[in-house]
C-alpha cells in the first residue's frame, strides 16, 4: 500500500564532491472548500479551484486530480507537503486530509426473500413486488471494480427505452468501446487518478495488470452490480453448483456503473468522484460495498459524499465490513448510509471428510472436478520446508515440503493467507486433495470457495477433532466426497460470523449495523478476465461465481430499495430505510431467534441491527421514522464537530449551529443506542416522531419489551392517526435500576402494533461508567 510517492534527486558535484540527495514526497490529499468565499469571477467550482491552487503557486495542470461539486465542494490534488500549510491556513479551506485508501468487503436469494418467481405468476403480481414489472425508471448506481458488459445479465432484453432524464454517459476505454451499453447498463465510467497517483504510474497504466476503462478485471463489481439489478439468466451456475435462474433483487432496474476500485483498493478521491458524477448522472439508489476503519465522518469520504446524495434523495446503501466477529468492528456507520450486514441462505453445497478411523465430519465445498472418494489417502499436516515454523500449517507460498506432501491430502489451517491461495500452494507441492479448518475466530460459519483441487472447509470444532487425529494417528488417511447443491438448509438465515459487529464507536448513540441481507455463498455474474478463485494461475471461466462477503448482502438491500423507490416514489431515502429496518424479522425457518455463526448462540442488535430484510413487508410499513437534511445537520451539530468539518460534510454555507440536538441520540432513527454513563446518565430520555403512511384511522399501542436491570416507559402508549402522512411523537425514558459494568450490554425492542402492522425497533444498552 502506497500513501505517498517520493522521488529522489541525486546531485554530483565532482567526481570527489560528496553525493547530496533531496527527498521530495508527494501524497494526495483531499481538501474540503468553503464555497461562499466563491466569487462571480469564477462560474463554475472547478474554475475556482484552480484559480485557488494558481493562487498559492501551486500548478493545478500538475497537482490538480478532481474538481468536485456535486457530492462536496471541494477537490483532490497531489501536494507536496511544505504546499500544506499554505492551503490550510487560507480561509476558504474547511478540511485537509490524506486521500484513505478502502478495501472491498468482499440464484437462490430472490426467492429466499419471499420476491416474485421469474416469471411472475399472475395471481401474485396485485398483492407482492413484481420485479418484472418494477423499478425499470430507477437507476442503481454500483461504485465498485467495474463491469464484464458481455454477461447475459446484463441484456436488455424487454427493457423499455432509457428514462428521458437519465443523464449519464458510457465512457469508451481499454477494451470497452461505448456501444457495449444498452437499456440495461446505461452508464459506465471510470476514475482511477487516486490509484494512478498513488502508484507513482507504474502498474497503474499496464492493461494487464488493470484496464484503464469501466471494464472489471477483478470480477468483484460484475458480482455486485448483478446482484442488486441483473437480468434473469436461466442454467446459471459455477461450475455446476447452484444452477438455475439467476437474476438480480430488482431485474427490471437499470445500472450505472463507477469503477473506482483497482487492483490495490478504493482511494478516496476516486470513491468521491464516482459519487460526485453518479450525483450529476442522475442515479436513484447508490450500491458501495467498501469501506475501512471508523474515522470521524469529516475524514470519510463515503460519509461525505453519501450526505450529499441523501439531500439529493437518492438511497445509500454500504456494506458493513467482514471483520466479524470482532465487536466494535464495523464500517460507513453515518445515520443517512444504510449499513448492512450478512447471512446466511437456506442453501448449502456439502461435503464430507471420512477418515481412516471411521468417523465421518460435515463441510462444504465447490469441487468442480472428482472428490477422493474412491480410496483413503494419507493426510499430512504442517510437513514445512522449514522445520518447527507454523507457516507450513497456514499453507502459505513456499512453506510447504513437496517430497512429504505429493500425493497426499494436505490438512490447512485457515488464517493469515487466502483461503483459494491454500489451495494453490497445496496443489503446487503435489498435494492431491485438502481440508481447510475454520479457527476458533471462524467458528463454525462455512464459506464455499472454488479451490483449484478437491477441497473440503470444515469448521472450527471438526477441525480441531480432525487435527488431532492427523497428529497422533501413525498412519492418518481421509477421503472427501461431495454432495453439490443442497436447499432447504435449517436453520437459515444465520448471521455469518464474517459480518462486522457493533457497538457503533464513532457515535455510540447510533445503532449499527441497521441489518442483514444474503451475504453467504452467492451466485452473480463474474467477470471474463479472471477463473473462479481470482489467482493468476486459475485458467477456468465461468460467467457466474460464487462469493461471500458484506459485499454480496450490501446489493440485495440496493436492489430491494429499487423496488421500494419504485413502488413509493414519494419516499425519502430515510423513509425506504426505516420501511426495512422495522419490517425486518429476527427469528430463522425453524421459528427460532437468529443464530450467530460465530459461537452458535443467540444474535444480538448488534450482529443484525433490526434483523433480517423482509422486502414485501417493507412495501407497507405501516409507519416509517423519516429524517430530513436539517435532522441531519442538527445530528452533527450535536457531536461537537468543528463548523469548517459539519460544512465540509453538508456544503452548507451556515457558519452556527442554529439547531442542535440535545444528545445525537436523539436524531429520528429507527432503532435505539442507549448508553448509561455517571450518575447524571442513569436515566437518558429520547424522542422519536412516526409518519402515517399506511391508511387513516390506524391505532397503534405500544409494547416493550427489555433486560431486567433497565425500566423502560413510553409516552403515549397510543397513536391514533388520522390521516395518511400525519406526523405524532412519543418519548422514551430508560431508567437503570442497577449499578453497570463497562462490560455490560443488553437488547430489547419497542414495537408499535396497529391492527395491519408491527413496527418493531431494537435497542441497545450499554453501561460505560458506573
Amino acid at each position: 500500500m502506497k500513501e505517498a510517492v517520493c522521488y529522489l534527486l541525486l546531485v554530483f558535484l565532482s567526481s570527489f564532491a560528496a553525493t547530496v540527495s533531496l527527498v521530495a514526497c508527494k501524497q494526495t490529499y483531499i481538501v474540503y472548500m468553503n464555497s461562499a468565499h466563491r466569487t462571480e469571477a469564477h462560474p463554475t467550482h472547478a474554475l475556482w479551484y484552480e484559480a485557488h491552487l494558481r493562487s498559492l503557486s501551486i500548478d493545478p495542470a500538475r497537482h490538480l486530480l478532481y474538481s468536485y461539486s456535486a457530492a462536496v465542494h471541494g477537490f483532490a490534488a497531489v501536494l507536496h507537503p511544505e504546499q500544506l500549510p499554505l492551503l490550510r491556513r487560507h480561509p476558504a479551506v474547511l478540511n485537509v486530509h490524506p486521500d484513505p485508501l478502502l478495501p472491498l468487503h468482499t440464484t437462490r436469494s430472490p426467492h429466499f426473500l419471499g420476491l416474485s418467481p421469474w416469471p411472475p405468476a399472475p395471481s401474485s403480481r396485485r398483492h407482492s413486488l413484481d420485479p418484472a414489472a418494477a423499478a425499470t425508471d430507477v437507476v442503481i448506481g454500483v461504485l465498485d471494480t467495474g463491469v464484464w458488459p458481455e454477461s447475459p445479465s446484463f441484456n436488455d432484453a424487454g427493457l423499455p427505452e432509457v428514462p428521458f432524464r437519465w443523464r449519464g454517459a458510457c465512457e469508451a476505454g481499454v477494451d470497452f468501446p461505448s456501444s457495449l451499453c444498452n437499456r440495461k447498463l446505461v452508464g459506465a465510467r471510470s476514475f482511477g487518478r487516486g490509484y494512478r497517483a498513488a502508484a507513482g504510474g507504474g502498474d497503474a497504466d499496464k492493461p494487464r495488470e488493470e484496464y484503464a476503462s469501466p471494464r472489471d478485471r477483478d470480477g468483484h463489481g460484475t458480482h455486485t452490480a448483478s446482484t442488486a439489478a441483473g437480468a434473469p439468466v436461466a442454467n446459471a451456475s459455477l461450475l455446476g453448483y447452484a444452477s438455475g435462474v439467476a437474476r438480480g433483487m430488482a431485474p427490471g432496474a437499470r445500472v450505472a456503473v463507477y469503477k473506482v476500485c483497482w487492483t490495490n483498493g478504493c482511494y478516496g478521491s476516486d470513491i468521491l468522484a464516482g459519487i460526485d458524477k453518479a450525483i450529476e448522472d442522475g442515479v436513484d439508489v447508490l450500491s458501495l460495498s467498501l469501506g475501512g476503519g471508523s474515522a470521524p465522518f469529516s475524514r470519510d469520504p463515503v460519509a461525505v459524499g453519501a450526505f450529499s446524495a441523501v439531500q439529493r434523495g437518492i438511497f445509500v446503501a454500504c456494506s458493513a465490513g467482514n471483520s466479524g466477529p470482532s465487536l466494535s468492528s464495523l464500517t460507513n456507520t453515518a445515520p443517512w448510509i444504510t449499513t448492512v450486514g450478512a447471512g446466511t441462505l437456506d442453501r448449502d453445497f456439502p461435503a464430507t471428510v471420512q477418515l481412516g478411523n471411521g468417523e465421518r465430519y460435515a463441510g462444504v465445498s465447490l469441487c468442480s472436478g472428482a472428490g477422493l472418494e474412491d480410496q483413503m489417502v494419507p493426510v499430512v499436516y504442517g510437513k514445512g520446508v522449514q522445520v518447527g515454523s507454523n507457516s507450513s500449517k497456514f499453507c502459505m507460498p513456499g512453506t510447504l515440503d513437496p517430497e512429504q506432501v505429493k500425493g497426499k491430502v494436505v490438512f490447512c489451517d485457515r488464517g493469515i493467507n487466502a483461503r483459494v491461495e491454500k489451495g494453490q500452494v497445496v496443489k503446487e507441492a503435489g498435494g492431491v486433495g485438502m481440508i481447510l479448518a475454520n479457527s476458533a475466530v471462524n467458528g463454525e460459519e462455512l464459506v464455499a470457495d472454488s479451490h483449484l483441487l478437491p477441497t473440503a472447509a470444515v469448521g472450527a470444532k471438526s477441525g480441531d477433532l480432525i487435527r488431532d487425529y492427523v497428529r497422533t494417528s501413525s498412519n492418518p488417511t481421509a477421503m472427501l466426497s461431495f454432495r453439490g447443491t443442497v436447499l432447504g438448509v435449517q436453520p437459515s438465515p444465520v448471521v455469518a460470523a464474517f459480518s462486522s459487529r457493533g457497538p457503533n464507536t464513532v457515535v455510540p448513540q447510533l445503532l449499527k449495523p441497521d441489518l442483514i441481507g444474503p451475504g453467504v455463498n452467492i451466485l452473480a455474474a463474474w467477470s471474463g478476465s479472471v477463473g473462479p478463485t481470482g489467482l493468476a494461475k486459475d485458467e477456468r471461466r465461468s460467467a457466474f461465481n460464487i462469493m461471500s462477503g458484506t459485499s454480496m448482502s450490501c446489493p440485495h438491500i440496493s436492489g430491494v430499495a429499487a423496488l421500494l423507490k419504485a413502488a413509493h416514489p414519494d419516499w425519502s431515502p430515510s423513509a425506504i430505510k426505516s420501511a426495512l429496518m422495522t419490517t425486518a424479522y429476527t427469528d430463522d425457518n425453524t421459528g427460532s431467534p437468529l443464530i450467530d455463526d460465530a459461537g452458535g448462540s443467540p444474535a444480538t442488535p448488534w450482529a443484525y441491527g433490526s434483523g433480517h430484510v423482509d422486502p414485501q413487508k417493507a412495501l407497507s410499513p405501516g409507519l416509517v421514522y423519516d429524517i430530513g437534511t436539517g435532522d441531519y445537520l442538527a445530528f452533527l451539530c450535536s457531536l461537537e464537530y468543528s463548523t469548517d468539518h459539519i460544512q465540509a460534510i453538508s456544503k452548507s454555507t451556515n457558519k452556527t449551529c442554529s439547531r442542535r440536538l440535545s444528545d445525537p441520540g436523539n436524531l429520528n432513527y429507527p432503532s435505539f443506542s442507549v448508553v448509561f454513563g455517571r450518575r447524571s446518565r442513569r436515566f437518558v430520555k429520547y424522542y422519536r416522531v412516526l409518519t402515517n403512511v399506511g391508511v387513516p384511522g390506524s391505532v397503534y399501542n405500544v409494547k416493550v419489551s427489555g433486560p431486567p436491570g433497565v425500566k423502560v416507559t413510553v409516552k403515549p402508549t397510543k397513536l391514533i392517526f388520522n390521516q395518511v402522512g400525519q406526523k405524532l411523537r412519543y418519548k422514551v425514558t430508560f431508567t437503570s435500576t442497577k449499578v453497570g459494568d463497562p462490560v455490560d450490554m443488553a437488547f430489547g425492542w419497542i414495537t408499535w402494533s396497529g391492527e395491519q402492522h408491527q413496527v418493531r425497533s431494537p435497542v441497545s444498552y450499554r453501561w460505560l461508567i458506573s
